[in-house]
């Protein structure tokens, strides 16, 4: 059993259309293998597959590489991934499952000046984002993470991360708003996290406005 790093936090009918996302997505993964698999929601919003078959090891690692595993013990000195839970003047505080959190104090980020929640913003960290850290006393966010983040503030296209859409919707929304030449993909930054990445000639917080009446997320804009 893999039990996913990324949350299925949504209800109702948008909690379904998730899960036969998460469905496809895996299959898509595990259709070569000799597995059979069956996934599952738990208590703690996080999804859980069981493998089992000639395959399985193989299917397992493929599965924590796509969307990162979630697990019970953590050693110092290891990377491991939680979710974006919440924030305050002190630092990060990630879910990891199993009824467990962990704090990032702020002088862990390793992003830059200003307060948590200047850097959550300026970042683009919408609420339940996975995001790496480096277990240990204090915790600290990896560096494998912070690169990744200091690479969507760069160089010439801006985004606008956006949480509880599915890829598609986001895609769809982005359309419906009439701005589908303004965008280059849209990036897939956790099950119901996207990134959607702009042209180097369009404005992210004007596009925001724009398709913000159409998407009830939360949206931040990343001005490179």
């Amino acid at each position: 059993m893999v039990v996913l790093g990324t949350k299925v936090y949504v209800a109702g009918d948008a909690r379904d259309r998730t899960l036969d996302g998460l469905r496809s997505m895996v299959g898509n993964e595990l259709g070569d293998l000799d597995v059979t698999y069956d996934i599952g929601l738990r208590d703690d919003e996080f999804p859980e597959v069981t493998v089992d078959g000639p395959d399985e090891t193989v299917a397992k690692n493929l599965l924590r590489e796509e969307f990162g595993e979630m697990v019970a013990d953590h050693e110092d000195g290891e990377t491991y991934v939680g979710t974006l839970d919440s924030w305050d003047d002190d630092g990060f505080v990630l879910d990891v499952g199993f009824g467990q959190t962990v704090r990032i104090p702020a002088d862990q980020i390793g992003l830059g000046r200003g307060s948590p929640s200047q850097i959550r913003k300026r970042f683009g960290l919408v609420q339940h984002l996975p995001l790496r850290f480096v277990a240990g006393d204090p915790a600290s966010l990896a560096e494998v993470e912070q690169d990744r983040l200091y690479e969507w503030s760069r160089g010439n296209n801006g985004r606008i991360n956006a949480n509880s859409v599915t890829r598609s919707e986001a895609r769809a929304t982005v359309n419906r708003a009439g701005h589908a030449q303004d965008i280059v993909t849209v990036e897939r930054i956790g099950l119901l996290e996207q990134s959607i990445i702009c042209n180097p000639d369009t404005d992210p917080p004007g596009l925001l406005a724009d398709i913000g009446q159409y998407m009830p997320s939360e949206l931040l804009a990343i001005v490179p």
